[in-house]
């Protein structure tokens, strides 16, 4: 009944949201993972940073707003040969991780490097009083104390990913928006555009819901 309501197979659609959610959890782990590396950096080297290096962090803040200001689609076609180099191939929901990772991971180290902006200073001066080294301010009081924010910031950048994995759909990328642009659109199938369009809500609304309780939970 719903496979000829929606024009539509039920394998067609069990693997369009598999490809989603295999997207959006590799991409995230490896943007969080690039992210907070590269925020911790700039966290350091900033201007009256714990490690100052000006050049440094010239050059990593230049490159994170340029990726930022990139549009994706662009982003998308202009690494094609950097994604072939590590994956072999320039198309496909594997290729498509490359171009995520790469345009979420400036996005969520701003997200991260705001949100431990945010720490009171005179927690770190605490820490610095008491002999803490720089790691150790970082890993048990700069992170721990900003953890309500960066779970907020991490959910901002998976609902971010989310709208992302559509676009990646050009190489062929899969997914639930692919689902839509060609099996709906292209096709005319209004009732498929629209039960696609409400999964993406639900799953929005969802995902924002659990970082939201999340981030109450080890607010303090």
């Amino acid at each position: 009944m719903i496979e000829q309501y929606l024009k539509v197979t039920r394998a067609t659609l069990i693997l369009c949201a598999r490809q989603t959610l295999y997207m959006v959890a590799l991409s995230l782990i490896g943007g969080a993972l690039l992210g907070m590396l590269l925020s911790i950096i700039l966290i350091l080297t900033r201007p009256k940073g714990l490690m100052e290096k000006k050049y440094l962090y010239l050059f990593l803040n230049t490159i994170v707003n340029m990726v930022r200001s990139t549009p994706f689609i662009i982003l998308l076609v202009a690494i094609m040969p950097f994604t072939k180099f590590i994956v072999g191939t320039r198309i496909g929901t594997t290729a498509a991780l490359i171009p995520l990772i790469v345009n979420v991971a400036p996005y969520l180290s701003r997200l991260f490097e705001n949100s431990m902006l945010g720490v009171d200073e005179g927690i770190i001066e605490a820490a610095q009083s008491m002999g803490a080294s720089k790691k150790q301010i970082i890993w048990y009081f700069l992170i721990p104390e900003a953890k309500s924010s960066l779970i907020l910031a991490l959910t901002t950048g998976t609902i971010s990913l989310l709208g992302s994995t559509a676009m990646a759909g050009a190489i062929g990328a899969g997914g639930i928006g692919n689902l839509a642009i060609i099996y709906g659109h292209e096709r005319v199938n209004t009732p498929l555009m629209v039960i696609t369009v409400l999964i993406l809500i639900i799953i929005v609304h969802i995902f924002q819901s659990f970082g939201n309780a999340l981030a109450r939970r080890f607010r303090h």
